[in-house]
């Protein structure tokens, strides 16, 4: 299992360097409106938390905000991870670049398996948010932690069982102040997390 951070999956980590990605200026440019409105960031304690993903169309990898970046205002290529394997039931990734793919890496990669047309995920922390839509919205078991395989198969059963694929939004019930957005690209991820805060 990885040592860094809060992740929970054993990482192959391939140490690359990316070139800067096709849309690598957006997602830098959305990560850093989520930054200031608090969404993602660092606490208190010095734990990052939030991470955003954008999946590359011609390959079905995904690239995301590398392991502890939470507190960095802006992120280089170097920062993120790009995700080419992955495999729910052995909690484990193939993550290569500089950094280590984010601790929610599993939960990312279960929206991408489930629904073609997302192109983008955003995870956030909103204390407001997350009272206002719990068990409202589509809402992940309270037992289960974030990063872990429970939680990827939370999503899956969110997407067998509820409204999510339209709302493209939920509440992680055991994980304090987490939600998720997705949608076809990070315009509407975006879009659906402002409609709601």
């Amino acid at each position: 299992m990885s040592e860094t951070g809060s992740v929970k999956f054993v990482c192959e980590h391939v140490i690359a360097e990316l070139p800067v990605f096709a849309g690598f200026n957006q997602l830098n440019a959305c990560r850093r409106k989520l930054l200031q409105m608090g969404v993602v960031g660092v606490n208190a304690g010095g734990i990052g938390f939030g991470n955003i993903s954008v999946r590359d169309r011609a390959t079905n990898n995904f690239y995301i905000t590398g392991s502890g970046t939470g507190a960095k205002s802006g992120l280089a290529t170097n920062d993120y991870a790009r995700v080419v394997a992955f495999d729910v039931e052995r909690n484990w990734i193939r993550c290569e670049g500089a950094a280590i793919a984010s601790s929610e890496s599993l939960t990312h990669a279960a929206i991408y398996q489930v629904e073609a047309a997302a192109g983008a995920v955003i995870h956030g922390h909103s204390t407001s948010l997350w009272k206002q839509l719990s068990h409202i919205a589509p809402t992940t078991s309270r037992g289960v932690e974030y990063g872990t395989p429970e939680m990827a198969r939370e999503v899956q059963r969110l997407f067998r069982e509820t409204e999510v694929r339209e709302q493209k939004l939920f509440v992680m019930a055991g994980h304090a102040d987490g939600f998720v957005t997705f949608g076809i690209d990070l315009r509407e991820a975006f879009a659906v997390l402002i409609q709601h805060l």
